[in-house]
């Protein structure tokens, strides 16, 4: 297996030594991503807000820094992501702010109607089943919740970082969309008043859905 390759499986599912190191280096990495993504969305202070594929754990802890009467849940299916998460969110989690659970977007342990906000940061590429997997994320949102999912790599006017994309992607085995594809994939998830926001220069996007009363 090559290098890129290795790479690419930590990513998807950070696990051991190597593993840590990846976790750790998404929440440097992913930093200004997220910070761009979430500057398209405004978060309440009594919101209760999920991270799916929380990863190193850096955007449960800068959510957990916003929000002053709500409360931050994060959920990974890696072993080794919990470990990094739950390390970095410490004092949120002894203060009863955060909670980090391992499993699967597929099967939420969590009751019907209960998120305002949910998000994904580099994360929807690997959901075993896209439509089904979101179906599961509008159950668990609240009427009026918002779903946001914040990438990288997408496909994108930019030739550049489109063909960059396109190549982690085929390596990766990871499907990555047009603008026009998220809109469609979200409302077949019965998400409505979608917004797509584009960075063309850096190649990234932010697709926001709610779901309607």
């Amino acid at each position: 297996m090559g290098l890129k390759q290795t790479l690419l499986n930590q990513v998807r599912k950070p696990n051991g030594k190597l593993g840590r190191v990846i976790a750790t280096g998404m929440n440097k990495g992913h930093a200004k991503l997220a910070k761009w993504g979430l500057s398209n969305f405004l978060i309440e202070p009594n919101y209760v807000i999920l991270d799916i594929g929380c990863g190193g754990g850096g955007n449960i802890k800068c959510f957990a820094e916003i929000i002053k009467d709500g409360k931050v849940y994060g959920i990974d299916y890696s072993e080794t992501a919990i470990y990094i998460s739950t390390k970095i969110n410490k004092k949120h989690i002894e203060n009863g702010i955060v909670e980090i659970y391992q499993g699967s977007v597929s099967s939420l342990p969590f009751k019907d109607n209960y998120f305002n906000l949910i998000s994904g940061f580099e994360a929807y590429y690997f959901w075993p089943d896209l439509i089904r997997d979101l179906k599961e994320i509008y159950r668990v949102l609240k009427p009026n919740g918002y779903l946001i999912l914040v990438n990288e790599g997408y496909i994108c006017n930019n030739e550049k970082k489109r063909k960059k994309a396109e190549k982690w992607s085929k390596l990766g085995n990871f499907p990555i969309h047009t603008p026009d594809e998220y809109r469609e994939f979200l409302n077949k998830a019965g998400f409505s008043n979608i917004q797509i926001f584009e960075e063309h220069k850096k190649g990234w996007i932010t697709a926001i859905g709610m779901k309607k009363v």
